[in-house]
């Protein structure tokens, strides 16, 4: 028997078994070198105005080959790990440990660089396939061609070559450390097993579930008032960031076991053939890979987080343009708004004019804030509401609008109670009888914090006695706001504001939607990506781990099979156990992205749940396909068990 038999023999055997290791190395492959033709693509220059485009690619394109490349190196510790019994007879056989050595090297160099050249080739025709999706998000107006760039082909190669590199010497350093003994012991002593619970597991458990009651409890709080200054803020982030990661290794570690020993210890030790191969498992099995558990879960977490909140930012986008302007144009000076509906008179463009005189005042809001606030003073802007349309209030009353609610949350306010407006002359107290988040001037002059709308008359006798230093400290104008009577013309409307470019303050709600669009678009297309890499790489891993426990229970499965158990009655406990294998990660992974995203949502929109649910589902689907294939491993197993 030749060696070059002996590498072509195991490379067949390799692909047959590691199927899914090479179809994520082709993914990664050709998910980077989309990227990186992406990076060099002129279309790139159709985001200008939006966060640098090319630099952001650029950017992801590390984070993407950081973590394929931490997942390859993984993935071979676990592959020569179940190869170090072959190695060990290669040895017996009178192979040195360097012609060994070369054997894996050629074989891997096949597989390796095979899957990387069909990574290359998927990667140029995925390509054109994301700058569509890429320009279909930003709503980008652009032809997608495809484009082989040597560059990006360059670039592809040396990286993915420095990562074979690392493999080589993980392989290298493995076969000269290891003796004969311990590569026949290598795989029989990877996993723990006791038979006892003991006390320090229990009391780990307990704390683990404690530790991440805590973070949810203190993120709740977070941005509810009740921590007013920035290093409070800061600690308690870092705080709750400590307790849920610790918490979330206990609950591996201890947690886990905790629980289903006292399931199992209800059942007085009357198990189904369900439990013990799902239960029973679990329980000592889940707390030896409790650290790459919990890496799995954290990043996961991680990911849902930040693309349900850019989503959250891309969904709200239209709402946050009318908080930001809510005219379809607006303007602080005259001429800028006389020179502006001059040019959309030409164009003949319909359109309404709305003025507004809104006048800078300090307003005490003690008796409608809550009893624990520091800072009662709000200082904001007033107006009357004759210049507010449907708005109707009586002498001696006020109305908040466009109170948004970032800062409902952070300065929570009863919607009724008594104000006081500040003049030089004294306090003019009116009653507050409502609050609401429509916009009505632009968030330049509120700042989100709302405008109280009086009577017209109550508004005379506020302008007879202002402070002349706020005014000048605040420098606002007056409002002068332009709504098109027709929507549909807002585009070329929008492109007479751009060409003309008035000085700042003036506001276009389209320019501000579009710019966040564009903006989260770009965000959220690359969390999305680096999401899903993550996602691939780290159902492998846990699939990989599933294989080598299916290998080492085989001989369970052949005495359970000769005790007249069928593979129906032993696929079901399977199916149990990968139901808990992969979906505790993926519950306690959307438990975790949930109580973050919900702690600071308001910050990027106006809607959480359904960008997050959507979000979600969409990882929740994508997970489940790695639990079906364990299932199917499995399958097979038990039918070759017997």
């Amino acid at each position: 028997m030749s060696l070059n038999y002996i590498i072509l023999r195991n490379l067949r055997k390799n692909i047959k078994n590691y199927y899914l290791y090479v179809f994520a190395l082709i993914f990664g492959v050709a998910l980077y070198f989309s990227f990186v033709t992406l990076q060099y693509d002129p279309s790139m220059g159709e985001l200008k105005g939006t966060v640098k485009g090319g630099a952001a690619i650029g950017a992801s394109s590390v984070l993407l080959v950081a973590i394929v490349a931490i997942f390859l190196l993984y993935a071979n510790t676990i592959f020569i790990k179940r190869r170090s019994r072959e190695i060990g007879l290669f040895q017996l056989i009178g192979l040195t440990k360097g012609r060994i050595f070369k054997l894996l090297s050629a074989e891997n160099l096949i597989l390796y660089f095979g899957s990387m050249i069909i990574g290359i080739g998927v990667g140029f025709a995925m390509s054109r396939l994301i700058l569509m999706i890429l320009f279909k998000i930003l709503a980008i107006d652009a032809v997608a061609k495809l484009r082989f760039s040597p560059e990006a082909l360059q670039q592809t190669i040396i990286v993915f070559a420095a990562v074979y590199l690392l493999i080589m010497l993980m392989n290298y350093t493995f076969i000269k450390r290891q003796s004969i003994l311990s590569l026949f012991k290598a795989t029989s002593t990877t996993q723990e097993r006791i038979k006892k619970m003991p006390l320090w597991e229990i009391v780990f458990g307990l704390l683990g579930l404690a530790f991440i009651a805590s973070g949810y409890y203190l993120s709740t709080l977070l941005f509810s008032g009740k921590i007013n200054s920035m290093n409070g803020l800061m600690t308690s982030m870092i705080l709750i960031l400590g307790l849920v990661i610790v918490g979330t290794y206990l609950f591996y570690k201890g947690s886990v076991s905790f629980v289903f020993n006292a399931i199992r210890k209800s059942k007085k030790g009357y198990l189904s053939i369900n439990e013990v191969l799902s239960l029973s498992s679990i329980m000592f099995r889940m707390k030896s890979n409790a650290l790459l558990l919990t890496i799995i879960t954290t990043v996961s977490a991680l990911a849902i987080g930040l693309l349900s909140l850019s989503y959250i930012s891309y969904y709200s986008a239209e709402a946050n343009a009318k908080d930001s302007s809510p005219n379809d144009f607006g303007f602080t000076r005259v001429e800028a708004k006389e020179k502006f509906v001059q040019a959309l008179d030409a164009a003949q463009i319909k359109y309404k004019e709305i003025h507004m005189q809104p006048v800078e005042m300090e307003v005490d809001a003690a008796k409608i804030m809550e009893k624990d606030s520091k800072d009662t003073v709000l200082s904001t802007s007033v107006v009357s509401d004759s210049t507010v349309e449907g708005v109707d209030v009586k002498p001696g009353e006020a109305r908040i609008m466009g109170y948004n609610s970032a800062m409902d949350t952070l300065f929570k306010l009863n919607e009724t109670g008594e104000i006081g407006l500040k003049t030089l002359k004294g306090t003019i107290e009116q009653k507050l009888i409502g609050i609401s988040k429509e916009s009505i001037v632009p968030y330049y002059y509120g700042g989100g914090a709302g405008i109280f709308v009086v009577d017209e008359t109550v508004y005379q006798e506020l302008v007879k006695s202002l402070n002349p230093k706020l005014q000048k400290a605040k420098e606002k104008a007056d409002y002068y706001g332009i709504e098109l009577a027709n929507r549909s013309q807002i585009e070329k409307a929008n492109q007479i504001f751009t060409n003309q470019s008035p000085e700042y303050p003036s506001f276009s709600q389209y320019d501000f939607e579009v710019k966040q669009r564009n903006n989260m678009g770009v965000i959220m297309f690359i969390v999305g990506f680096l999401g899903l890499t993550f996602l691939v790489t780290s159902g492998c891993i846990l699939y990989f781990k599933q294989m080598d426990e299916g290998e080492e229970e085989k001989g369970g499965y052949t005495i359970l099979r000769k005790l007249g158990f069928t593979q129906g009655d032993l696929l079901r406990g399977i199916q149990f156990k990968q139901l808990f294998n992969f979906g505790i990660p993926l519950v306690v992974g959307l438990s975790h992205s949930y109580f973050a995203v919900k702690s600071g949502w308001f910050f990027f929109g106006t809607e959480m749940l359904t960008p997050t649910i959507l979000v979600m589902l969409l990882y929740t689907a994508l997970y489940s396909i790695f639990g079906f294939l364990s299932v199917l491993y499995y399958k097979r197993v038990i039918r070759e068990s017997l």
